[in-house]
């Protein structure tokens, strides 16, 4: 049986025309038939209808914007500067209150960025530093607390030391009097902090240096050191010489030259000919304390060769001085390698390490019978970073 239907013809939503279709119904369902007009004028309607473009398929390199050398260039430039204008990886986490970071970690980033605003300021500035910080008011010496840091000799060019700004300090301790000047009479390395003696005349200078000369100026370091010595108290009497170190990061640094050697039997000790180029360094050492693998260990030099007090902790006494990455290893330059459990201590992960400040501190000078007068004794005060560390490890400061 026939049926007709009205349908609307339409090509690309065009409408061609409305038209009658027979639609025939069998025993397998219903065929639509369209007369030859019909399909004839579907066919021309497709053909005359515009197409619609298909955009071309993009690569992945016209995806990728044309950088040229000059452009790349320049981003990176940006991006050091805003890093320098930021402190910094671990600095910007200071800056940013998002990150998590430690008091410890925070301090230490303080001290590192104060550290460098003392070497970079004007000479001016850190004379008014150093004039805070004056300890012994004598009409012949002086005594500073040295910072962290800051060189006492041989400055770069572009850096402060303590030595140029001396003529500064003379004129803020005696106004404009002419004739002021101070000399350095027992210098400080660069990382360590503490007492610093200074004469106010030359004659003053030549007796200091003269008594340092004879050993008798009483010197004591307070370290915290990475381990505890055994013996808790003794002395060090090992030479210590210069040497080279080969490898990837060819280097020169200190290190012991003993003159004895344990026998091959182990039963004793043999004594060895001494080598030329060593210095003999003594050292006496006493434990103060000691908690969570670390001590705070008093140290008095009886010689002055360079590096003596933290060759003589690395390697006779096995317990290197915190911070010391110098040190630490002897093979290579690396930051120095902490025990998990100091690390959790002090709220530091070992990536971050390498910020740690030498805990090597001048905490006491003693001068006897000064030009026929009784002992003269200068105590310094602890740097806030070297408490802070004693008191996360739970290390008492003694009373004195």
């Amino acid at each position: 049986m026939n049926s007709y239907r009205t349908v609307t013809l339409a090509c690309n939503n065009d409408v061609i025309r409305t038209c009658k279709v027979v639609i025939r119904s069998g025993k397998t369902g219903s065929i639509c038939h369209i007369s030859k007009g019909v399909a004839s004028l579907l066919t021309r309607a497709h053909a005359s209808a515009p197409r619609r473009e298909e955009p071309p398929p993009v690569s992945d390199s016209d995806k990728r914007p044309n950088l040229r050398a000059i452009d790349l260039a320049r981003k990176i430039r940006q991006e050091k500067q805003k890093g320098n204008a930021t402190g910094g990886g671990s600095d910007a986490a200071v800056l940013n209150p998002s990150v998590p970071v430690s008091q410890l970690q925070k301090r230490v980033i303080e001290l590192r960025q104060f550290t460098q605003q003392l070497q970079n300021v004007h000479p001016n500035v850190l004379a008014k530093h150093l004039h805070r910080g004056l300890i012994l008011p004598h009409p012949e010496l002086a005594v500073v607390n040295k910072p962290y840091g800051v060189s006492v000799q041989d400055g770069s060019s572009n850096k402060n030391n303590i030595s140029e700004v001396l003529p500064i300090l003379a004129k803020m301790m005696d106004g404009i009097r002419a004739g002021s000047q101070l000399h350095v009479c027992l210098g400080l390395d660069k990382e360590t902090t503490g007492t610093l003696l200074l004469a106010r005349t030359e004659e003053a200078l030549d007796y200091v240096q003269n008594l340092h000369k004879n050993h008798q100026v009483e010197r004591k370091y307070w370290v915290v050191a990475v381990g505890v010595p055994v013996p808790s108290e003794g002395v060090i009497d090992i030479p210590v010489i210069e040497r080279e170190v080969t490898g990837a990061q060819p280097h020169f640094k200190m290190g012991l030259s003993p003159v004895y050697r344990v026998s091959d039997g182990g039963e004793g000790v043999t004594k060895v000919r001494a080598n030329r180029q060593a210095q003999g360094a003594v050292t006496q050492y006493r434990v103060l304390d000691s908690s969570n693998g670390c001590s705070l260990v008093e140290l008095q030099p009886i010689t002055g060769v360079k590096h003596q007090l933290r060759v003589h902790m690395a390697y006779a006494l096995r317990s290197p001085i915190l911070g010391d990455h110098k040190y630490s290893h002897w093979t290579k330059l690396a930051p120095q390698k902490l025990p998990d459990g100091v690390l959790r201590r002090l709220g530091l992960e070992q990536s971050k390490a390498r910020y740690l400040p030498l805990h090597l501190h001048a905490r006491q000078l003693t001068l006897p019978e000064f030009k026929g007068q009784s002992d003269i004794t200068v105590s310094c005060p602890l740097p806030k970073y070297f408490t802070s560390t004693l008191r996360r490890l739970q290390i008492p400061i003694p009373d004195e």
